[in-house]
């Protein structure tokens, strides 16, 4: 039991400082660029579908 304890106290040290400014900032970034390359996928998936792009050959 108290192998479990301390790594649960391990695992809570490990990520209280995970509110720090440059993380933050790198998950927004994250977030955008995720978000951005999401709109590129719907973009040519519309575009395909709106040219009547064959997307199987049976």
């Amino acid at each position: 039991m108290k192998t479990v304890i301390l790594i649960k106290e391990i695992y809570v040290q490990g990520f209280k400082d995970l509110g720090n400014y440059i993380v933050k900032n790198y998950f927004k970034a994250f977030l955008w660029f995720a978000l951005a390359m999401y709109a590129v996928v719907l973009y040519a998936f519309v575009y395909r579908v709106s040219t009547g792009f064959v997307f199987s050959n049976i």
